[in-house]
């Protein structure tokens, strides 16, 4: 655990900063400088991404296959694909 101040950082490594740039009654905005080939990712879109890559994984060909069906064709809009 580390406290900080309003305009006070700390350091991850020698690159990341992370900076408190507000605090407010229930929610403290901070601001990360990182190098470019540094990947800034919120930890809930991470999950997101996850549970995704884990319905698609689980869904599989037959899945594709039945809504090809329900929806009369290959293509988005029918067996035409839109045009």
């Amino acid at each position: 655990m580390i406290s900080r101040k309003k305009s006070e950082s700390f350091f991850i490594g020698n690159d990341v900063e992370v900076v408190v740039t507000d605090i407010g009654s229930d929610r403290v905005k901070i601001g990360i400088r990182a190098p470019k080939g540094v990947p800034v990712v919120r930890k809930e879109l991470l999950e997101t991404r996850d549970l995704n890559r884990e319905a698609s994984a689980a869904s599989g060909k037959d899945a594709v296959d039945e809504l090809k069906k329900l929806f009369g064709g290959t293509g988005p809009f029918g067996g035409t694909g839109g045009r």
